[in-house]
């Protein structure tokens, strides 16, 4: 264990701690961490998404230089403040026209989703939410209140019902997938849930957490269309998956849908601290002093998340994360023939997920065994899923084609020396995942 990582054991908290290995890191540039050991790590996880633009991204830098060196406050509740009014100006112009209203500021997808599902249950008069089993929407009380992740530890609201994200690898196909959840869904409406209860429905356009879930084709038109015959509102979680990270800005622009609110975080302020929330004005405005806290609208982390956007337009992003992801896919599609670990490939751009197995079960401690043998080896990935067995990448968007394969022969090894008995299970002892 490195004198960091020790250190931090005698001085910090763990109740936020979600680790898988001893990493300790004392900076990093791109797509590269520098652990306090001295190796560099490459980065396929990005602090979850965060780090959209990697590490130490010059267009951040000098955004916040310029925030800091004449500061506009440091708050949106009491005051307009010019970094927020344009950055919120410019997430308008990139939601459909039914979402193009007005935004919230906050600091995360946590404080974002709980706000949205206190919010449109006061607007609306409706009590009732939907959500998706193995969602993850937040780890706030609010938030984890309308998530169906096993891994949480909150509560669910009462008026929460969860039904199946479809699973085209669990289930056999896409299309076996899509039918049962359409019906599932289909049959709860007509039978236990009045849908005119209903306030919203949480979608993720990709299921990240729970376990990088493609949905099937089509699946996201028919619960648009349930949607609309009911006036039940629909909530897009991009937080993680979102900004161009799919290949597309919008990940929902796959599924062809146009989603009433819009929810931002993790990758928007390019490590740090901010998320958003875009709907329609009657929602939006439902009430003053609503949802507040002391330094939302902060001109700083603004100042960085409209950086972040304009790097991502400038520098053609969305379109990288599509040929580096459809590139890393072939290349992990190609490792599945040599391992059979791997189960299934999964995703879209730059969220792919590999799912392992063993003897037609989740492999948990294989998996848990390979994302430290890879940190070993100098790749840092985690792992997701209700199952905890599939990796999950969710490098920075400016990945190039040569750090992808680097990556891939790092993982390469890491199978080969799991399936080969060469890694040590007492190391996973002090790192429960999730």
């Amino acid at each position: 264990m490195s004198g960091l990582y020790a250190r931090e054991s005698r001085s910090v908290s763990t109740m936020a701690h979600l680790r898988f290995f001893p990493q300790a890191v004392v900076g990093g540039s791109g797509a590269y961490l520098t652990g306090d050991d001295g190796r560099k790590l490459l980065d396929f996880a990005a602090s979850w998404g965060a780090a959209s633009l990697g590490h130490s991204h010059p267009a951040i830098r000098e955004a916040v230089n310029r925030a800091l060196c004449d500061q506009a406050g440091a708050s949106y509740l009491s005051t307009a403040n010019e970094p927020s009014v344009l950055l919120a100006e410019k997430l308008l112009s990139l939601v459909p026209e039914r979402a193009r209203g007005r935004v919230w500021f906050g600091h995360s997808g946590s404080d974002a989703n709980e706000t949205v599902a206190r919010m449109v249950v006061a607007a609306t008069g409706r009590p009732r939410i939907l959500a998706f089993n193995g969602a993850y929407h937040g780890g706030t009380v609010g938030s984890m209140a309308v998530s169906g992740h096993p891994a949480q530890q909150g509560a669910r609201a009462k008026d929460l019902t969860l039904v199946p994200y479809p699973n085209s690898y669990a289930a056999g196909s896409p299309e076996a997938a899509k039918d049962a959840a359409l019906a599932y869904l289909e049959k709860l409406l007509a039978t236990e849930i009045p849908p005119q209860e209903i306030a919203a429905f949480f979608i993720e356009p990709i299921q990240s957490d729970g376990g990088m879930l493609v949905p099937p084709e089509g699946f996201f038109k028919d619960v648009e269309a349930l949607c609309r015959t009911h006036g039940i509102l629909i909530v897009s979680d991009e937080v993680k998956v979102g900004l161009g990270r799919s290949g597309r800005f919008n990940a929902f622009e796959h599924a062809g849908i146009e989603p009433d609110i819009v929810v931002f975080g993790k990758g928007l302020g390019g490590g740090l601290p901010v998320s958003a929330v875009v709907g329609p004005e009657a929602i939006l405005n439902h009430a003053v002093a609503f949802s507040l806290q002391t330094v939302h609208g902060n001109p700083v982390c603004a100042a960085a998340a409209l950086a972040v956007l304009q790097t991502i337009e400038r520098d053609n992003l969305v379109a990288n994360a599509e040929r580096t992801g459809r590139m890393l896919r072939e290349a992990l599609d190609r490792l599945a023939t040599r391992h059979a670990l791997i189960g299934n490939v999964r995703g879209r751009g730059l969220a792919l997920g590999v799912e392992l197995v063993a003897n037609g079960a989740p492999a948990l401690r294989q998996t848990a065994l390979a994302v430290y043998r890879a940190f070993q080896l100098g790749l840092v990935l985690y792992y997701v899923g209700v199952n905890s067995n599939v990796l999950e990448f969710t490098p920075p968007l400016t990945l190039t084609e040569a750090e992808a394969q680097e990556g891939v022969a790092i993982l390469d090894q890491a199978l080969a020396d799991v399936a080969a008995g060469r890694v040590d299970e007492a190391l996973l002892a002090d790192f429960a995942g999730w």
